[in-house]
């Protein structure tokens, strides 16, 4: 009885390991990319502030990055396009970062998308990583696409 039990244990941790292995085996191994989430829209003296919380999931640190946004309007049609400039963004990191748009009403903006990013600056990063696997997402009511 004691062989059949060392066998049933053997086979199982067996089981286990191989299970084990399957899922590290299915860990992302690509590098990862950046992510831009819209967390709060609000009125601001100048017009509309955005607030933005980016992270930089890259192996490299980004000394410069922008991104060229198009807001849409309520009705879906372009209200404009302006680059928005993110700064520097460490590998690994997470930071927040706000941006008045002047002359822009908050109820007016139904959504944005972010059309391109003209700046993508670090060292062995190329111009394109950006762009990417690029992720966002909104926490506000205005949507925000990539």
């Amino acid at each position: 009885m004691m062989v059949c039990l060392s066998r049933f244990a053997s086979s199982t941790a067996a089981m286990i390991l191989s299970i084990a292995g399957t899922a590290v085996a299915q860990e992302p191994t690509a590098v990862g990319g950046l992510t831009v989430e819209l967390n709060e829209v609000a009125p601001s003296e100048k017009g509309c502030k955005l607030t933005f919380v980016a992270g930089n999931g890259l192996q490299q640190s980004l000394s410069k990055v922008s991104f060229e946004f198009v807001l849409f309007d309520q009705k879906g049609l372009v209200e404009r396009m302006a680059i928005l400039d993110f700064r520097d963004l460490p590998a690994g990191k997470t930071k927040v970062r706000q941006f008045d748009l002047p002359g822009t009403k908050c109820e007016a903006v139904k959504s944005l998308l972010i059309n391109d990013a003209p700046a993508c600056v670090g060292e062995g990063i190329d111009k394109g990583a950006c762009m990417t696997g690029l992720q966002t997402g909104s926490k506000s009511a205005v949507e925000l696409k990539g």
